[in-house]
């Protein structure tokens, strides 16, 4: 189990280095909503990762094999990534109070922030996608018990919701030097990329749909 577990830790790593329509929404979580609201939501995301390892393993995967499955997935995760985008876009600018830093406010709930990382990356086909291609992998590795499958998939997912939480401490370390106009632009960024990631989704359904 350890050396599957290192694997795990490596192929880990190297998916908290992909740079997707999340990593944005986390980091500007971070900065608004602070540390512990988006360590939930960083939480909700290691959730639906977790479920769809689960889907995958365990022999669901042949209703990717299904276009109209794949299309359903497309839609949904492309209109609730242009929806976070447009609200992202739209969002009014905040001032700069005197003490520095950006304005308290107060935060949306816990819940809200572990259900927001929950459906950004449980809406996206390609995340599920991609944990297809993983559990293909294992299957594929004979030498692997069932000892080693579990630290595998362990390593990747802890890893993976590490990362993330030193994504948003790093982030919120940083936030006093985030002004109110860079601020806004950031908004507008993470707008203009969910969007941009949203319409890709909604034209890999209609590809499927067509």
């Amino acid at each position: 189990m350890g050396f599957s577990l290192v694997e795990g830790i490596g192929m880990g790593l190297v998916l908290s280095l992909i740079i997707g329509p999340v990593f944005f929404a986390l980091i500007q979580n971070s900065i608004e909503h602070g540390f512990r609201n988006s360590m939930f939501m960083a939480m909700g995301i290691l959730l639906s990762d977790t479920v769809y390892v689960a889907i995958s393993y365990f022999g669901v995967s042949y209703l990717t094999n299904n276009p109209a499955f794949k299309a359903g997935l497309g839609y949904v995760g492309g209109a609730i990534m242009i929806s976070f985008g447009l609200a992202s876009l739209f969002k009014k600018a905040v001032s700069r109070p005197n003490s520095g830093g950006l304005p308290h406010k107060t935060p949306p709930s816990r819940r809200r922030g572990f259900f927001k990382g929950l459906s950004l990356n449980g809406v996206n086909p390609f995340v599920l996608l991609f944990w297809i291609s993983i559990a293909g992998m294992v299957h594929l590795k004979k030498r692997y018990a069932a000892g080693d499958i579990f630290g595998f998939y362990l390593g990747m997912l802890l890893t993976v919701f590490s990362t993330d939480l030193l994504k948003v401490y790093i982030a919120k370390r940083l936030s006093k030097f985030i002004t109110p106009k860079l601020m806004m632009y950031m908004n507008k960024t993470v707008g203009v990329i969910l969007v941009v990631f949203g319409v890709r989704l909604l034209w890999y359904a209609l590809s499927k749909t067509w």
